[in-house]
């Protein structure tokens, strides 16, 4: 690799500020003095390689100091404006490249001072401030971000892990920043007094308002202004994320957008969620599909519309409506529930391995026992669970018009051992909290009517159906196994003295590389129907059944 050699003098405490270009601060900030060097990084014990034999590749966790000097060096030359010299100093100098000339061409930032922190193990955060000139407009920019050190393979040489969001924490590999007129203008959204509904008011709605915006902009009546945005790439959009408003530079003129969200209950779901960690929940009306609440303790990601997690026994609720429609099963009929039950090659058993001797099904269900509908699985078709979500809960059929990007379930055709898991929430079955509130809302008011934040009437659009609807008497059994559910079931502690016209379900879902489990509980009171989840914590009735709880006493 050669000898150290210095490329840079001693330099003024004081930044340099170079119109164009990048100016940084890298001083006492936990970093210390830095250089860059030819070839690649330096030898960390101060040995040379000898003339004509390889140097040793070196392998294992990296040193402090060669974290260090890769993040100054990769600092120090985006500084520098030499975007070739930052990008070899990352593991995708491609990327890298089309990022960070990027970041002075198309989002127009100038004059950055990068301010580096103190080290964690491999990562080393720094702050960014500049400012973004478009025409005659011009704002302060500030923001953080982070880098993370990886060891290369091949050369054991230390590079900077290469992501978009190393540049900005709002960019996902693909996105990229843009300053421009807007092209869409601002939205005021409200509430469905009129109040407005703002992301400083509302922490979780900060990604609702983006996707109000990017749908109804331009029919709003709004004009448009100067702005600093992130423009979502394929990964993105492929994942209906909007793209999302960073700074304005000239403020446009805003549309009005009416949703159907209630202040009280949205101040009460706010309030749920940001005492958790992980925790997402939305409720609805059941009998009409209006969207009265949704919120998120990361404001950052709508999991309560967007998330893709398996519900877990939230699940059983679909389930035991298959099943009773079959004749397999009977809310007072005896029903088996044996500790273990093996099916296609996999052996499931009950949480903490309980059975129910001679029990009947609505034991079963409001015990959240497994066994008694994995044993009836060999009795189901492949795609007998996708068209009861499909046909009568409205499911996986990827066709809901919220008003604003959503991710409408998703309960693929398995077989063997991953079918006989999708009938208890795991296998391939992916919802989220809108999903399963629908599900409990399809319950209580007897047939599916798909959520909807913003009204149809405001854009014409047409909202989805379900094909059919349940028989009464699965109706009534399937009503009769929530009630009892909430009553003395899993769900009994935390529904305690919202009856009598209630129903729920706890579910429980196993993730790989989790600790505990993801909790889940789908729930409605009244006409008001919602459901949460809470991600790593553990039992739903014990961890998002009191959010959702919490929401449905207030709903009164």
């Amino acid at each position: 690799m050669g000898k150290r050699r210095r490329v840079a003098e001693r330099r003024n405490k004081r930044p340099v500020m170079v119109a164009g270009m990048i100016a940084v601060v890298l001083g006492a900030a936990g970093i210390g003095a830095y250089a860059l060097y030819g070839g690649g990084a330096a030898a960390e014990d101060g040995s040379a390689t000898s003339a004509g034999k390889k140097p040793a590749v070196r392998t294992g966790p990296l040193s402090a100091t060669e974290v260090t000097t890769a993040a100054r060096t990769f600092l120090t030359a985006w500084q520098q404006g030499k975007v070739a010299q930052a990008a070899a100093a990352t593991d995708d100098p491609t990327a890298a490249t089309a990022l960070l000339t990027g970041y002075t061409k198309d989002a127009h930032i100038t004059g950055v001072t990068l301010t580096a922190g103190p080290r964690t193990g491999d990562k080393v955060p720094f702050s960014v401030k500049g400012t973004v000139t478009y025409k005659k407009a011009s704002k302060p920019l500030a923001y953080s971000s982070a880098l993370t050190v990886v060891r290369r393979a091949e050369d054991g040489r230390p590079l900077v892990d290469w992501h978009a969001s190393v540049v900005h924490p709002d960019l996902a590999d693909g996105d990229t920043l843009v300053t421009g007129e807007s092209g869409t203008p601002p939205v005021k959204a409200l509430d469905k007094h009129g109040g407005e509904l703002t992301a400083e008011k509302y922490p979780s709605l900060g990604t609702v308002l983006d996707g109000l915006r990017e749908k109804y902009g331009k029919k709003a009546g709004g004009t448009a202004g100067v702005e600093l945005r992130v423009v979502r790439g394929k990964a993105s959009k492929a994942k209906k994320s909007s793209d999302k408003t960073l700074l304005e530079l000239s403020e446009g003129t805003p549309g009005t957008v009416r949703t159907t969200l209630s202040p009280t209950l949205q101040a009460e779901a706010e309030k749920q969620v940001a005492s958790r960690s992980r925790a997402s929940v939305v409720m609805m009306r059941a009998s009409t599909g209006e969207i009265l609440a949704v919120a998120n303790s990361n404001p950052n990601f709508n999991t309560a519309f967007q998330g893709s997690l398996a519900p877990g026994s939230t699940m059983k609720v679909i389930t035991s409506s298959l099943l009773i429609e079959k004749g397999l099963a009977s809310a007072d009929k005896a029903h088996p529930c044996p500790k273990y039950f093996s099916y296609g090659g996999w052996k499931f058993q009950n949480d903490d391995e309980f059975e129910i001797k001679s029990g009947t099904f609505k034991a079963s269900f409001a015990r959240s026992c497994n066994t008694a509908f994995i044993s009836q699985a060999g009795e189901l078709d492949n795609d007998s669970l996708t068209k009861q979500a499909q046909q009568v809960f409205g499911l996986s059929l990827n066709n809901w018009a919220v008003g604003v990007p959503t991710f409408d379930g998703s309960v693929p055709v398995q077989s063997a051992a991953q079918m006989a898991a999708s009938l208890i929430g795991q296998g391939g079955v992916r919802m989220n909290p809108l999903n399963m509130a629908s599900v409990s809302a399809t319950v209580k008011s007897g047939s599916f009517h798909q959520p909807y934040l913003v009204a149809p009437s405001v854009d014409d659009r047409t909202l989805a159906t379900a094909a059919r609807t349940m028989s009464s008497s699965t109706l009534s059994q399937l009503r009769g196994l929530m009630n009892y559910t909430a009553a003395y079931g899993t769900a009994a502690e935390a529904m305690s003295g919202l009856g009598p016209d209630y129903g729920a379900k706890t579910g429980s879902a196993e993730v790989d590389g989790q600790e505990k489990p993801n909790g889940w509980f789908t729930a409605y009171r009244g006409d008001l129907a919602a459901a949460g989840v809470v991600q790593a914590a553990g039992h739903g009735g014990e961890t998002a059944g009191p959010i959702v709880a919490a929401l449905l006493r207030a709903g009164g």
